[in-house]
């Protein structure tokens, strides 16, 4: 499984990623994402070393005004950057569930995921609770500023491996450059294993997002 280096390290990376939405029919979604990861900070030093390079597609099924189903696909090239380890494939299925009551959107993310490796697949699964909302008025307009916090807690268990539990929390502003055009920053803290020898990592986040 992959693992950051040194166990009881504070490890830091910059993440940029580019995503596109498009709409296949009114029920039927796909998004393709392109992401890079790099160390910004490891083992007491600042560095900047690419990591990971991710390519993403998600379609998504309207399964009703409020819920949705999705499966995703997913390649991960590591061995560019880091040799020494392996390239993953990943398959996601995913529940969404939302509700508006007010001004705030609650959402409700039931994930499974299965990490290929070339010796081993790890089964994880994931529960993310998630607020967004806007900073100005009650909705979203062009050049206005959302705001969406994230917490995710994860299990991940394969054979001849412990069971890991991991726990995630987010922060990102968002901008609505244009209708179809999205910019967002942010900030995201892990805690991986933290039931044996937890491991703090921080991401920063960029992401430009295109609705087709």
């Amino acid at each position: 499984m992959n693992s950051l280096m040194g166990q009881d390290s504070f490890t830091t990376y910059f993440q940029p990623q580019l995503a596109f939405n498009y709409k296949v029919l009114p029920f039927y979604s796909h998004n393709l994402t392109i992401g890079n990861r790099n160390y910004i900070y490891r083992d007491g030093e600042t560095q900047f070393q690419g990591r990971n390079l991710d390519i993403t597609h998600f379609s998504t099924f309207s399964s009703g005004a409020n819920s949705s189903l999705g499966l995703g696909l997913m390649y991960r090239f590591r061995e560019l950057f880091e040799p020494e380890r392996n390239n993953e494939f990943r398959l996601t299925q995913q529940m969404n569930i939302t509700s508006r009551p007010l001004i705030a959107r609650y959402g409700h993310r039931l994930r499974s995921e299965q990490r290929i490796f070339p010796d081993l697949t790890i089964h994880r699964f994931r529960y993310r609770f998630t607020l967004d909302f806007p900073l100005q008025g009650e909705k979203v307009d062009v050049r206005e500023t959302y705001m969406i916090l994230n917490a995710e807690a994860l299990l991940s268990a394969g054979r001849g491996m412990s069971s890991q539990f991991d726990q995630r929390f987010t922060a990102t502003l968002g901008w609505l450059l244009e209708e179809d055009l999205q910019w967002q920053v942010g900030l995201e803290y892990r805690m991986e294993d933290y039931t044996a020898s937890t491991r703090p990592v921080l991401f920063l986040n960029s992401s430009l997002v295109f609705s087709l």
